[in-house]
């Protein structure tokens, strides 16, 4: 069976045409309203899949454009993914499960099923997400914190004196303005996921496989002082095993 698997994010949208052993993920950044034309473009000759598993944090605008596309195509209604209190593994502890980002939950049900051991999720998008799985299969809470290019927007609208110019975030002793903010704010962002996940840690009593996913996974990788998995499909892979069992 074909799947589209589907993940919109608050600016990308990552897809993935799953079946017949194949396996290659796709993405597109997309613009509030303007879902259906980017859709004509970036699935132009894609074949009609059987079913549709959708995780969204976006607006009702752009799901609103997504499920007139599908109709119009391919007559197809998406199955829209929802945080559960258990699903496959994975038992929800936010203190009202239900109110958990789709996204997050669908990142959880992948990290439980690539380790049985505690875990740690770091997806960094638009938003920064820290996750802690027990090895129990217990989702303990997490964290949220702006995200790269959130931080240097906001440094941009809420000074005078700093233009949105990029910088070269290669060295802390920056030397020019723009090379401040971009390092600062690179730098910064990796101590800050860092420092969260030994919190975590210590609050756990374990050590955490950390996976890394999310539109900025690979600038930060290079930044963190600790083992991690980069794993840029995580969500795609959480809808796959939710899909599965539909």
């Amino acid at each position: 069976m074909s799947m589209l698997l589907l993940d919109i994010g608050n600016s990308r949208l990552r897809w993935v045409l799953h079946g017949s052993g194949w396996w290659e993920p796709r993405s597109a950044l997309h613009r509030s309203g303007k879902i259906e034309n980017l859709l004509d473009e970036v699935w132009e000759g894609m074949p009609t899949p059987e079913k549709i598993v959708v995780v969204s944090v976006a607006g009702r605008e752009v799901m609103g454009g997504l499920k007139k596309w599908l109709k119009r195509r391919w007559s197809l209604a998406p199955y829209l993914v929802t945080p559960q209190a258990e699903q496959l593994g994975v038992k929800n502890g936010y203190a009202d499960p239900y109110a958990l980002g789709a996204d997050r939950w669908a990142a959880l049900i992948a990290a439980r099923g690539l380790t049985q051991g505690p875990a740690c999720v770091v997806d960094c998008g638009t938003a920064v997400t820290v996750d802690a799985l027990s090895a129990e299969g217990v989702f303990k809470g997490g964290v949220i914190f702006p995200g790269l290019l959130l931080l240097r927007q906001s440094l941009v609208r809420g000074t005078a004196g700093i233009d949105a110019t990029p910088g070269n975030d290669a060295t802390c002793l920056a030397r020019s303005t723009a090379d401040g903010v971009a390092a600062g704010t690179i730098v910064g962002l990796a101590g800050a996921i860092e420092r969260v996940i030994e919190e975590q840690q210590n609050s756990l009593w374990s050590e955490l496989k950390i996976f890394l996913t999310g539109g900025d996974a690979q600038l930060l990788e290079p930044r963190l002082r600790r083992p991690v998995m980069v794993v840029p499909d995580l969500v795609l892979k959480g809808l796959v095993r939710i899909a599965d069992t539909l």
